[in-house]
């Protein structure tokens, strides 16, 4: 049985300024950062605004429920030019890690100068380590904007976390 961890909204922020600062206090300055979509998009806005930076994204379709994943595709990908540039790549969570090597090889084929990934949760199992991370998990993270849609997927009747 999957064992879910709750994030509020209020906790949801509090992680993503300690990822940002996390990454700022790392000394490494970066020309962009790009957010994973779908869950890496509201932490990868909160982190360029912390380092002063702009933000763009890439479409990556991974899950298909809960803890039912199939092979990572790119939907979608960046706007802008990164080729020797440094490049922040932002998602919510590694799990296995096919999505952050699919993001990494994709955007590597585009020549960035340097390219290093953040999360808020690595999975204890994932194969990939990210440059920056705050915790180590082994339980189902929902995060407060995929609330209703967990719910729904669970069966559950009531709401969880705060909104």
């Amino acid at each position: 049985m999957t064992e879910f961890r709750y994030i509020s909204w209020s906790e949801y922020g509090n992680l993503a300024e300690a990822l940002a600062e996390k990454v700022r206090s790392g000394g490494k300055k970066f020309d962009l950062v790009i957010g994973v979509a779908r869950g890496g998009m509201p932490v990868a806005m909160v982190v360029s605004d912390h380092l002063g930076v702009r933000v763009d994204f890439v479409n990556v379709k991974s899950y298909n429920g809960i803890a039912q994943r199939g092979a990572p595709r790119i939907l979608s990908t960046v706007t802008e030019d990164i080729r020797g540039k440094n490049i922040l790549v932002v998602d919510d969570l590694v799990d296995q890690g096919d999505t952050l090597e699919t993001v990494r090889k994709h955007l590597g084929e585009h020549k960035p100068m340097m390219l290093e990934a953040a999360v808020l949760f690595k999975k204890p199992w994932s194969r990939v380590e990210p440059d920056y991370y705050l915790e180590v998990t082994d339980r189902w993270v929902v995060f407060p904007f995929e609330l209703s849609e967990v719910n729904r997927l669970t069966g559950e009747k009531e709401t969880k976390g705060e909104r």
